[in-house]
């Protein structure tokens, strides 16, 4: 049982009636919640003064610096939820993979997967494996008290593309390669890719987190029918996975219009969506029974505060009629972004839609 689900007879958690965790479970709230992806670092300037000289990996195994990295944007900006900081890579890491995040470029594999022997780099994940995530969630929802901690990982076609390329690609011209190929190949990938996945989001709820987030970056590269046959198995089993912790579990691509439904489908109660379709038109893709995150455009905090209000007003417009609404951006912040902005914007959607 975790310790953010409210059973019957028994009393609700602290973080079990925030607004962020009643928008998940499409009950009313008393504002729109927010929070933003990578929220925990980038724009910071106490972020960068925290991780100066500290490469990024290490930084993830550092409980007390983590902590204190999850924490600054609510301190800072007032989100409605923390996102626990680490990398989706952590578990692959964790469990041997010879991998690394090269600055300015992202995280290059030093032995991709291209054959079915390469598949004895992944082994199974244990809370043994990644006890520093244990120990940072244990330290933040001490700290956190009512306001819920996101965990999250990346999904398996995600990682599975960062094997198989070495590294990010913009084609992803191996990875689908190799699905094409060799499907059966390609199946026990993803299956020991949601085995991995499954164990790291699992040692997150059991330390606390009160929702899990599921990225599947570059999984906007796939038509539906690909994504169907050859993703959405995994990704269920993920989700499936940790249905019985009763946490609001949430599924966000890139590019992913055309797979909105299909996402869904795959077992999220919160269906994220990038800037590129509205809201409301996304919640006619997805269908009923889920909440919607999103969707500003992020480059919109770059524009004055009258451009940055009044596109955020069309999101809320948008979102009026769904069941849940989390705001979010369409994407994650940017390094370059001015945090005075990001707090201005968490400020102008709790006031508009305070009730």
């Amino acid at each position: 049982m975790s310790a953010n689900q409210s059973p019957a007879g028994q009393q609700p958690t602290a973080t079990y009636e925030s607004a962020f965790l009643k928008a998940c479970r499409r009950e009313p709230v008393p504002h729109t919640p927010v929070w933003f992806m990578r929220q925990a670092g980038r724009s910071l300037p106490e972020y960068l003064k925290v991780r100066e000289g500290i490469p990024m990996l290490e930084s993830c195994e550092r409980p007390e610096l983590v902590a204190e990295i999850t924490l600054q944007p609510v301190r800072r900006h007032h989100v409605d939820a923390a996102i626990y900081y680490s990398d989706i890579v952590v578990p692959l890491k964790a469990i041997g993979v010879d991998l690394d995040i090269k600055p300015g470029v992202g995280p290059v594999v030093q032995n991709p997967i291209r054959t079915r022997a390469d598949l004895a780099q992944l082994r199974d994940l244990t809370p043994e494996d990644v006890w520093y995530v244990t120990e940072a969630i244990g330290l933040l929802t001490a700290e956190l008290g009512e306001i819920p901690l996101i965990g999250f990982a990346g999904a398996p076609f995600t990682l599975a593309s960062y094997l198989v390329e070495g590294g990010p690609s913009k084609n992803h011209e191996h990875t689908k390669a190799l699905m094409y190929s060799d499907p059966q190949l390609w199946a026990d990938l993803l299956d020991r890719l949601a085995e991995i996945t499954s164990a790291f989001l699992k040692v997150q709820i059991e330390a606390g987190a009160s929702a899990v987030q599921l990225f599947d970056s570059w999984v906007g590269a796939l038509a539906p029918a690909d994504y169907r046959r050859s993703v959405m198995p995994a990704s269920a089993k993920v989700f499936d996975a940790v249905a019985s912790y009763g946490v609001p579990r949430i599924h966000f691509g890139v590019g992913t219009g055309e797979l909105l439904g299909l996402m869904g489908e795959a077992g999220a109660d919160v269906v994220g969506v990038d800037w590129r379709v509205p809201l409301d038109e996304a919640a006619r893709r997805v269908g009923p029974g889920k909440a919607l995150q999103g969707n500003l455009d992020p480059a919109i905090l770059f524009a004055s505060t009258d451009a940055v209000e009044a596109k955020t007003r069309e999101v809320l417009d948008a979102a009026a009629g769904l069941e849940g609404h989390v705001f979010n951006l369409g994407h994650g912040v940017m390094p370059s972004m001015d945090p005075d902005a990001l707090s201005r914007l968490v400020e102008y959607v709790h006031t508009q839609t305070a009730r």
